[in-house]
């Protein structure tokens, strides 16, 4: 298959009427010896370098022939659902990664997949164990590698490429033009594809104009301890999606349970949680379930979450590229978006933190924000061969709802998730107790925050 032909099939597949302007560069250009892919968050990287992976690939299941090495489990997710959906039914694709069942990715590598993405601790650990042959690698992506450098996988990074013999693509990505490249990889040759300037003023998915600058402004709080001032900037935007961010998780547990406290439906994600609870919160809060997602910097790169309405810097960023990745996750693809920056007397303003406005919180108490949506949760998921529309199917047939009461649907290994009405949640999973999924009992709850 063609670049030309795997951009139609991409976007056919992701539903979009075009591909962005860097999209379409790789579909136009050859397969690419070593290219080198800079672009902001939010501007479609994965379909662009997915467009030279599917078309480097021969013939199906006769050994792994592409891998996606990134920084996070949660980057991983992501790209493997992509590429999962283009490269269906032809070619299967393989996600590794810690805090995964290690016995489940065993059994996925066994299936002789084509394509593999993982972390490179997870993927070195595999290798390691002889479950994973990576020495016909053809194509090598090496997604978000500054991260992935900074976070300390570089030996990781370096065992698991030195095995690899037969690399003859090999594409780089960042959101921001490293320093350097690692020295396991030869720079000789390497075609540098910049598209940070182009996609800032922005193109979204469908080739148009794009935000892409949020509106920045300061909200002042009296006191050193913002949680007051924050909770009241929030309740002025009950229900809208908002990602708040601080420096440590003992911050983002205190300030989570200060909402909490104050009536406002919070998730909470940072790096101690385990995966399943990591999971849970991005499912909350993407479904509007949580619409207020407490977070430390773990959330400032490599997450793609629609409708994010506002980014709130609730402590200083420690570096200019958190500032510039905490805002990245707000005016995603042409959609609007807010930053607002909290400062307390105390603080001290780094260079990079800017702002266009000043304003207040306003005199609003905080108060309770009740939810308009529940999560529920099914014990069964892709390993017993269930899709979204196997759940929505399973709902709509055997409860009161109607197909638009019906919200967002994930689906997992061994879960499910789908997004219903607050205020019909009980009443649901009582009527779907009783009833079986393609002809099996399984277990039907509400997820709770």
């Amino acid at each position: 298959m063609t670049s030309g032909e795997i951009g139609r099939r991409i976007a056919g597949r992701m539903g979009i009427e075009h591909l962005n302007a860097m999209q379409n560069s790789m579909a136009e250009m050859p397969l690419p010896a070593r290219a080198l892919l800079l672009a902001p968050t939010g501007s479609g990287k994965t379909l662009a370098f997915a467009i030279p992976l599917l078309a480097s690939l021969s013939r199906p299941g006769c050994c792994v022939q592409a891998a996606v090495i990134v920084p996070t489990r949660e980057l991983a997710t992501q790209v493997f659902e992509v590429l999962r959906v283009l490269a269906a039914p032809e070619y299967k694709c393989a996600v590794l990664y810690g805090g995964h069942a290690v016995r489940l990715e065993q059994a996925s590598l066994q299936g002789n997949p084509d394509i593999v993405v993982g972390t490179p601790g997870r993927m070195l650990d595999h290798m390691q164990r002889g479950h994973l042959n990576l020495q016909r690698v053809s194509t090598l992506v090496l997604d978000e590698y500054d991260k992935s450098l900074d976070a300390g996988f570089y030996e990781q990074m370096k065992a698991l490429t030195s095995g690899m013999r037969k690399v003859s693509t090999l594409i780089l990505t960042s959101a921001t033009e490293s320093v350097q490249l690692p020295d396991f990889i030869d720079p000789l040759g390497m075609t540098v594809c910049d598209f940070r300037n182009a996609a800032a003023e922005g193109y979204d998915a469908e080739g148009s104009v794009a935000c892409g600058n949020p509106a920045i402004m300061r909200i002042a709080s009296p006191a050193a301890d913002k949680l007051d001032t924050l909770a009241a900037l929030l309740a002025r935007r009950c229900g809208e999606k908002a990602i708040v961010f601080v420096n440590h998780r003992d911050a983002a547990e205190r300030v989570a349970a200060g909402l909490c406290r104050a009536g406002m439906p919070v998730a909470l994600y940072h790096g101690a949680l385990d995966q399943s609870e990591r999971r849970n919160a991005l499912v909350l809060f993407a479904n509007g379930t949580a619409p207020v997602l407490v977070a430390t910097d773990l959330a400032a790169r490599g997450l793609d979450i629609a409708g994010v309405g506002a980014v709130v810097h609730y402590h200083m960023p420690p570096t200019a590229e958190n500032w510039k990745h905490r805002n990245g996750r707000t005016a995603r693809q042409g959609a609007p978006g807010e930053v607002f920056v909290i400062t307390s007397p105390v603080d001290r303003i780094p260079d990079y933190v800017h702002w266009d406005s000043e304003g207040d919180a306003g005199n609003i108490l905080p108060q309770e924000c009740l939810p308009r949506v529940a999560t529920l949760y099914f014990d069964a998921g892709r390993r017993q061969k269930i899709s979204r529309g196997d759940i929505a199917g399973f709902i709509l047939k055997n409860s009161g709802l109607g197909k638009d009461e019906l919200g967002r649907i994930d689906i997992d290994d061994n879960c499910a998730f789908a997004a219903v009405p607050a205020q019909k949640a009980r009443q649901t999973v009582e009527e779907l107790k009783p009833c079986k999924l393609k002809g099996k009992k399984v277990r039907v709850s509400r997820l709770e925050g």
